[in-house]
């Protein structure tokens, strides 16, 4: 259990600084999308349900980012997350100031990003 924890706990660790180096190094002047160096295998798993639109909405946009960087993305979720996987509650769910999860999963789905429950 403690190997699967600092696993998941370096995965979201390097998910959060890959994100971050990656928003650092482009500027607003100049956006030329740049490759990475090394690809990652990253796995992003997420618990949040539709009571939380905007929570359960960030692992899927965080996703494809890191996807769009050029790295392998699979998603995980667990407990109130599955039920993510029908599209009737995924049609339901419009987080916050990010585009209604429909959209963002259309895209996940076009990019063949791995999503488990």
């Amino acid at each position: 259990m403690a190997n699967r924890r600092n696993f998941l706990e370096k995965s979201t660790l390097l998910a959060a600084s890959t994100l971050a180096a990656r928003a650092m190094s482009v500027s607003t002047s100049d956006a030329q999308p740049q490759a990475p160096k090394k690809k990652l295998h990253i796995l992003m798993r997420s618990s949040w349900g539709t009571d939380e639109p905007t929570r359960a909405s960030f692992v899927f946009s965080h996703g494809l980012a890191l996807a769009d960087a050029g790295h392998d993305v699979q998603i995980f979720l667990t407990h109130e997350a599955t039920y993510l996987m029908r599209k009737a509650t995924v049609d339901t769910v419009k987080p916050i100031g990010w585009p209604p999860l429909s959209e963002t999963m259309a895209k996940v789905v076009a990019k063949r990003i791995p999503v488990f429950s």
